[in-house]
């Protein structure tokens, strides 16, 4: 029998946030082993660890259908798990995924675990040809008219790759509706996961959404990973205030499905080049059990 949690990342309650499986012990399952645990588990994605060891843990990364290289919820779904098993009690540790390694910190308050924070990969960004303004714009179910013209529409990776779609106001957010077929068809085209449409909230707050038919997730409620992209596209475009060399903000993402979360993230600057994209947020246990093989 192998045991599994529930998690509810990005969020105190359980039911919001984003939902993850975590597996802390995968060493004897084989590859369609993993794949049918999380496709069984039914979250967006499952964190599985391989191995732990010398500060290091080998983990991967599955949607209901496939293996993804990295995953931001699952990520600190994960630490809050090891965290609260006595697996780690806040020292150095890095995670080796397909991604790369990502380094985990603990916050901790009065012994009690209360956010893991992840250094996400090199940040990385690629122009979109003018001429898919117009189609993304359709397959959101918006005219282009509504696209924002002061920031970046760009694809972005600091761990898994998509294209930021800005949008004018939150209403306009919270009214897409997306046509997933040629969501799917685009994210092809354009070498994503996910179309993500964000808007502002405030100075250095943005609401999201995000729509990754291609990988099994007609919508992500809250994701850690493309969070991190778009902070750090917006600090490379000068969008965000900047102190010391470094720029902060909130996404907030899930409201659409009824599952509202927050993601924190960090930038680290040197003129307009990131050097560093951290995420941090919360997460909360929401179930346990066992499945058999």
């Amino acid at each position: 029998m192998i045991a599994y949690s529930e998690v509810w990342a990005f969020t105190p309650t359980p039911g919001q946030g984003n939902r993850a499986g975590v597996v802390l012990d995968a060493a004897s399952l084989g590859d369609a082993e993993l794949q049918a645990l999380a496709t069984f588990l039914d979250a967006p994605e499952t964190v599985f660890v391989i191995r732990r060891g010398d500060g290091r843990v080998r983990v991967r990364y599955f949607t209901p259908t496939q293996e993804v290289e990295f995953c931001g919820h699952a990520t600190v779904a994960l630490g809050l798990m090891l965290a609260q098993a006595g697996l780690w009690q806040g020292e150095a540790l890095e995670l080796e995924t397909l991604a790369g390694r990502v380094p985990l910190r603990l916050v901790s308050d009065a012994g009690v675990p209360v956010q893991v924070w992840m250094r996400q990969r090199r940040h990385e960004t690629r122009a979109v040809p003018p001429a898919y303004r117009h189609r993304l714009a359709e397959a959101l179910g918006i005219s282009d008219r509504m696209i924002h013209r002061g920031l970046p529409l760009a694809c972005a990776s600091s761990g898994l790759w998509s294209v930021f779609v800005p949008l004018l106001d939150p209403v306009i957010l919270d009214g897409l509706e997306p046509d997933f077929p040629a969501i799917e068809t685009l994210s092809a085209e354009l070498g994503v996961g996910s179309v993500y449409a964000y808007t502002p909230m405030g100075v250095n707050r943005f609401a999201s959404r995000d729509f990754a038919p291609l990988v099994g997730i007609p919508e992500d409620p809250v994701t850690g990973s493309a969070a991190g992209a778009v902070m750090g596209l917006l600090a490379h475009h000068g969008r965000l205030p900047v102190r010391a060399g470094r720029a902060c903000g909130v996404i907030y993402q899930g409201h659409a499905l009824g599952s509202p979360g927050e993601v924190e993230v960090e930038i680290e600057l040197e003129g307009t080049t990131v050097m560093g994209v951290h995420v941090g947020g919360c997460a909360v246990l929401g179930h346990e059990g066992h499945w058999r093989p």
